[in-house]
């Protein structure tokens, strides 16, 4: 019995990964594309989720870093092409993770990348680190209980 308020927080944290904060609905942190990556979960590898994600913040923490180099370059040396090339990674792999924040900054960079815009894109890599940066603050958390108790049944999960 012990394990149920666990249970409930986990799966309040869970939710709140889903829930819309604000008046629009794409301020959701996670999309559908997450719950794909749950359903792949089974007996035979039960931290399926929980590796995916893992290995989404190990690359994409790369690519961001990558992006970041790159733009403190001078002027002239800015290499679009393989700025645009690393954001369509990290917008490829935020999208498939379920990352919609973070997805949704990266389409924002990649405007300004097409419009060779530096310090709009300056600007924009601080709102997608923040939003990486807060998805790793709140998926690490609820991971961590996770592996605690266990899965949390699917009759909990978001609508």
């Amino acid at each position: 019995m012990e394990s149920n308020p666990l249970r409930q927080q986990i799966a309040n944290m869970r939710q709140s990964l889903f829930d819309e904060v604000g008046w629009l609905k794409l301020q959701k942190m996670l999309d559908e594309h997450y719950l794909i990556v749950e359903q792949l979960e089974d007996k035979n590898n039960p931290n399926f989720a929980e590796d995916i994600m893992a290995m989404y913040f190990r690359d994409s923490t790369q690519l961001i870093a990558n992006l970041e180099q790159a733009l403190e370059k001078e002027k002239p040396h800015h290499d679009f092409i393989v700025m645009e090339k690393q954001l369509y990674q990290l917008a490829g792999s935020s999208a498939s993770v379920g990352a919609n924040q973070v997805s949704i900054e990266v389409d924002n960079m990649r405007k300004c990348t097409r419009e060779h815009d530096i310090e709009r894109m300056k600007t924009t890599l601080q709102k997608v680190k923040k939003e990486h940066e807060k998805l790793r603050g709140r998926i690490e958390p609820y991971f961590q209980l996770l592996r605690q108790v266990g899965p949390v049944e699917t009759a909990q999960r978001p609508s």
